[in-house]
């Protein structure tokens, strides 16, 4: 059992100290929109912020998160560069099938809060660990861009 402050509230994990956040906040919290890709921090599907830094859930154990902050796509959008990225998502049609799109949308918004105008070369390096099958890294870059200047 541990204390994580999830998304912004002190929460009982009733799930081993050892287990990896993805699947505690999957299968212990219901919290099913932080997606399984690889289970090997390979894909980005499994990405949630942990202080604000983007982190690669499948591979990080809940006793990383004790008193610290984990946030979730589910909380994303409260937060002003979450949502911009959001709304953004939207407005470039970026998802296709949208199963890495969490686990995308949670490294823009990691990127977005250190990085207030990005450029191609500071997105895709940001990007480069999350795979979309679909290939909407096009979409994704101008997504990035919108937001930004959004935010400007």
């Amino acid at each position: 059992m541990t204390t994580s402050n999830i998304n912004g509230r002190d929460t009982l994990v009733d799930a081993d100290p050892a287990t990896p956040i993805l699947w505690a906040l999957r299968d212990t919290l219901g919290m099913t929109g932080t997606k399984f890709g690889c289970g090997a921090a390979q894909c980005g599907a499994c990405t949630v912020h942990l202080d604000g830094v983007a982190i690669r859930s499948c591979v990080t154990p809940m006793s990383e998160a004790v008193g610290k902050k984990l946030t979730t796509i589910e909380a994303i959008g409260g937060d002003k560069v979450g949502k911009a990225v959001q709304n953004a998502w939207v407005a470039h049609d970026v998802a296709q099938c949208g199963y890495c799109q969490s686990g995308q949308v949670m490294s823009a918004t990691a990127l977005l809060k250190g990085n207030k105008k990005p450029s191609d070369a500071d997105i895709d390096a940001a990007m480069a660990g999350n795979i979309c099958r679909c290939g909407t890294y096009a979409r994704v870059r101008s997504a990035i861009h919108a937001a930004a200047a959004t935010l400007a």
